[in-house]
């Protein structure tokens, strides 16, 4: 029994030694074998591959894809008329030597995010120092992202000390003002723009004034010369009527005396609650005493 369990024990130990001695590189990645701390052999492809066990030999990996860098650091860079702005940049780069990147720069690839970034940061500095605001939103913005990527590389691919990177690609995704400066420059506008509506407004409600003042103007021209018009024709068609009435009555002046009396006797008592103090031996009620009536109809 205790001879089984040995030749088992066995075993599960030559098993255990067998499976530390292989490894599995991905495609995505680089293997790098290391024999008492010091880089052995560097696999670039991928496949199934063999070690000493350890502490003889050990692996690690390094991502060997293109890998995107962004920017993290909101500090404002000085432009050459001394305006503060900040750059958010990203750079496209990878790891081309494995040896040549740990030796250098470091185990994995956050090690050398951060230096990458220290450096694209500098670059970015010096060649903003440069160009003014407007050069940098316009004409010399693709210039800008050239020239930084060339100091990046020259730094990278220093003969002395090669980072074992390659820098594809540096881009800007937005150049702006500081936020104090932001700040201000809205306010600026917002100022700018308020004078503007209000000059609108001033000049809108100044046509406002002139256009209903011709209105007014306009409107009583025409009242005038309605009424003007209205009292022509009045005085026409009174004047008719007081010809007419004139020739009507002058036939026979007795019938248009009575029958203005009564007209006005219609007038004096259109209403029932009138009330008035006369003579009876007035003019007024001349028509209506029967000697009067008599007395026309005896001429």
């Amino acid at each position: 029994m205790n001879r089984l369990g040995f030749i088992g024990a066995s075993l599960v130990l030559v098993l255990a030694i067998l499976g530390s001695t292989l490894f599995v590189v991905d495609q995505r990645q680089f293997g790098v074998v290391y024999q008492l701390g010091q880089i052995k052999n560097v696999i670039t492809e991928p496949g199934l591959n063999f070690k000493l066990p350890p502490p003889f030999q050990n692996v690690s990996y390094i991502d060997k894809r293109l890998l995107t860098l962004d920017s993290t650091d909101s500090e404002p860079m000085l432009t050459a008329e001394k305006q503060r702005v900040v750059i958010d940049w990203y750079v496209r780069w990878r790891v081309s030597e494995p040896s040549a990147y740990i030796r250098n720069v470091g185990l994995d690839e956050r090690a050398g995010a951060l230096q990458l970034t220290r450096v694209v940061r500098n670059a970015f500095q010096q060649e903003v120092n440069k160009l003014t605001v407007n050069q940098l939103l316009s004409a010399k913005r693709d210039d800008l992202m050239n020239d930084v990527r060339n100091q990046v590389l020259g730094a990278v691919k220093s003969a002395e000390k090669p980072w074992g990177m390659d820098v594809v690609d540096v881009r800007i995704n937005r150049i702006d003002y500081a936020e104090t400066i932001t700040e201000s420059v809205y306010r600026r506008m917002e100022a700018e723009r308020a004078q503007v509506a209000n000059q609108l407004r001033s000049t809108g409600a100044a046509d406002g004034e002139e256009i209903r003042a011709a209105a007014d103007r306009q409107r009583e021209v025409t009242l005038a010369n309605a009424y003007r018009e209205a009292q022509k024709v009045k005085g026409n068609g009174d004047a008719e009527a007081a010809r007419v009435y004139a020739e009507a009555f002058g036939k026979d002046p007795a019938f248009a005396q009575f029958y203005r009396s009564l007209e006005a006797y219609k007038s004096s008592f259109a209403s029932k609650s009138d009330v008035m103090v006369v003579n009876p031996s007035s003019d007024f009620f001349k028509a209506m005493r029967s000697s009067a009536v008599s007395g026309s109809g005896g001429k």
